[in-house]
């Protein structure tokens, strides 16, 4: 059997604690469609080549929900799962709309400017909480962070691999 390739799931929360005696858990969900997963039947913690049955998902406290797995019946079991990631299956993900996209697509794209100057490679996206902020790397030179905001980024192209963002000017200061 092989083994499960990472591409083919997407993280969707992380296991803070366990709750209560009967193996609940304690989810922080990083999705921005918990609803979604709530109607799933299986998602992943940890150990990918391995699904847990939903017995239910339910919100909590702002973005912590509570989980509890068919398989999980013990506080002993959910504590063992404390700091573990939760993922679904790619393919069991909501529909994106045309402008959604996942921010582990973006990572290797091509950033370019609207003048079809190449600027670098995105290399990681940092969540900032007011907005993302793209890190471009280009060879040879310092990192260029740009604001992920539809004043500065105009397109985003997964199927074609680029990033078009306004002028260098408008996004590195002289």
């Amino acid at each position: 059997m092989t083994a499960p390739n990472i591409d083919d799931f997407l993280l969707v929360g992380r296991i803070s604690a366990a709750f209560g005696v009967r193996g609940e858990l304690k989810i922080s969900m990083i999705s921005s469609h918990p609803e979604h997963i709530q109607k799933l039947k299986h998602l992943f913690v940890g150990d990918l080549s391995k699904p847990f049955t939903i017995g239910r998902l339910h919100q909590h406290k702002g973005s912590l929900y509570l989980l509890r797995l068919t398989e999980v019946d013990t506080r002993e079991a959910a504590e063992a799962m404390q700091g573990l990631e939760v993922y679904i299956h790619r393919s069991d993900a909501a529909p994106l709309a045309n402008d959604e996209y996942f921010l582990h697509d973006l990572v290797g794209l091509q950033v370019q400017t609207e003048a079809g100057e190449v600027i670098g490679q995105a290399a990681e996206i940092i969540e900032t909480g007011a907005n993302d902020v793209l890190v471009v790397r280009k060879l040879g030179q310092a990192d260029i962070l740009v604001p992920m905001v539809r004043a500065v980024v105009r397109s985003i192209d997964i199927a074609g691999g680029t990033i078009t963002v306004t002028s260098l000017a408008d996004i590195v200061p002289e």
